[in-house]
């Protein structure tokens, strides 16, 4: 443990619950105490005692462009020097907000927020005013910020499908709320929405679920969902925070060719800077005050900074292609890997979409998992081992085994071989 990351953690667990201010910073499910990074530049963070470090967390996936992109740094100064925060009207998310509603046809109008989490929460007030009911229906390893209803594991069946609490301090009336469905579950799917469909205000669900490892589902799964909801007067809520603008210009839904009725984002939107989204269609956004009865109001909502951050971030993406240069380069990163993983019998294997990806032990299953319940049981333990390791050799991963990897921009294909052929170095070591 180097001593300088150390002492600052003795300090920050006496002024902040355990020492982080978001849990997953903290490494209880690695074990070890947190290093500290004071700069970021392209692909590397340098800890506080100068070391430098490979990273495949790139803050969660907000930065496409890597760590301070020159561009947007120097759209930040230039913001920077004119403006902070203003509380007034101000053009700076009218850019934004017209650079989005211009790419992405279904969001008629949109909402900025300060986070995914705010951004979801809304997006549920807009769908229950809209619909006058009361439930929502997410889906098992779906993850959509800390709001009190969604923060809930699912019920023991059918009948009992409505959510459990899982965080002290979510009430029973506000987690009962929610109804829990499994990934990729089929078998029942329509007697449920017979039987509780038309409680439902809203169905919400990742698109693409990476917040529980990289579960992509089956197209017909998802259609199935979208089509007996829609036939029974619910709404469809995208929870993009993590895919809008990383996976496709679109996002998920230009992928999978749906339009949801309302979409929410963050992360890359921001540049960087803490930002949320939620938008749709026009007469659902109108129903938000001062327009309408929904309430929602945020002192910095619009933040100038992060709104100059993001677009700046969104046009270069264009300007480049980012989606294509990252799926190649995420794609030869991932044969690479998997094909040594292969030829050496190691039990590992890395999922890759778009420039997200997973790594993971595999077993009987294999390396397709699209459910909660197929994810190896091993992986707590071999993620621990393979991320210890991995600081070792100076690569940073996210200090959870669930939590997927990001690339962005600095990623070259060099940097990339050279990380792969680390990795199954790593991934030989801990299987011996």
């Amino acid at each position: 443990m180097k001593d300088l990351s150390k002492s600052l953690f003795e300090r920050a667990v006496k002024v902040a619950p355990g020492g982080v201010h978001s849990p997953v910073r903290g490494y209880q499910s690695v074990g070890g105490t947190p290093f500290f990074f004071k700069e970021g530049k392209g692909a590397y963070l340098t800890s506080v005692e100068g070391d430098r470090y490979l990273d495949f967390c790139q803050s969660f996936g907000p930065l496409m462009l890597g760590h301070r992109d020159p561009d947007v740094h120097e759209a930040v100064i230039k913001t920077l020097e004119k403006i902070w925060t203003v509380g007034a009207c101000e053009p700076y998310s009218l850019e934004l907000a017209e650079w989005i509603t211009a790419k992405v046809p279904f969001v008629e109008k949109l909402r900025f927020v300060n986070s995914g989490t705010e951004a979801v929460m809304s997006a549920l007030r807009v769908a229950r005013a809209a619909t006058g009911r009361e439930k929502v229906l997410k889906f098992e390893g779906c993850y959509h910020g800390h709001v009190d209803s969604l923060l809930v594991k699912s019920g023991s069946g059918l009948a009992e499908s409505t959510g459990a609490s899982s965080s002290a301090g979510v009430g029973k009336v506000v987690a009962e709320q929610t109804f829990v469905w499994p990934l990729d579950k089929m078998d029942g799917l329509e007697e449920f929405f017979h039987t509780k469909g038309k409680e439902l205000a809203a169905v919400i669900l990742e698109p693409l679920p990476a917040n529980y490892g990289l579960l992509p589902q089956r197209k017909e799964f998802w259609d199935k969902v979208f089509d007996l909801a829609k036939k029974q007067g619910a709404l469809i809520i995208f929870d993009e925070v993590i895919t809008g603008f990383r996976v496709a210009p679109k996002g998920m839904a230009e992928v999978l060719g749906v339009t949801p009725d309302l979409v929410t984002y963050g992360k890359v939107i921001g540049g960087g800077f803490p930002i949320g989204c939620y938008g749709g269609r026009e007469d659902l956004m109108n129903l938000v005050a001062p327009l309408g009865p929904v309430y929602q109001a945020g002192t910095l909502s619009g933040n100038p900074i992060g709104m100059m951050a993001g677009l700046t971030t969104l046009k270069k993406m264009e300007e480049i292609n980012i989606w294509d240069l990252l799926e190649k380069r995420g794609k030869r990163f991932a044969q690479k890997l998997n094909t040594e993983f292969e030829t050496q019998g190691l039990k590992a294997r890395m999922r890759q979409i778009g420039s997200l990806f997973w790594m993971m032990p595999i077993d009987d299953f294999g390396c397709a998992p699209r459910a909660v319940s197929h994810i190896p049981p091993t992986l707590k333990d071999w993620f621990s081992k393979y991320f210890h390791e991995c600081l070792k050799n100076s690569i940073y991963f996210a200090p959870n085994g669930f939590e997927v990897g990001f690339l962005g921009l600095g990623h070259t294909d060099e940097i990339l071989d050279q990380a792969a052929e680390t990795l199954v170095g790593i991934v030989k070591n801990i299987q011996q």
